[in-house]
């Protein structure tokens, strides 16, 4: 996760929380998603894979117990 950050995803929400990230936040830079190339649920939270408009691959990891994203590059 991106240190200092609150809220290093921005996702859009709408009957629950965290339904589709939209944008990372990664090493001081704002990047907007352009594809969300995977989406599952895990025990705790939920996992994406997406790709940003310049072509970098991230995993996002959403914590629902303590409200936390993770942000991985690929």
């Amino acid at each position: 996760m991106a240190e200092g950050m609150s809220d290093p995803v921005e996702c859009h929400s709408g009957y629950e929380y965290a339904e589709r990230p939209v944008a990372l936040h990664w090493e001081g830079e704002r990047l907007e998603i352009e594809a969300i190339e995977a989406e599952w649920r895990i025990p705790g939270g939920k996992r994406f894979r997406v790709r940003v408009k310049d072509g970098r691959v991230f995993e996002l990891f959403y914590g629902e117990l303590y409200d936390e994203w993770r942000i991985h590059a690929v």
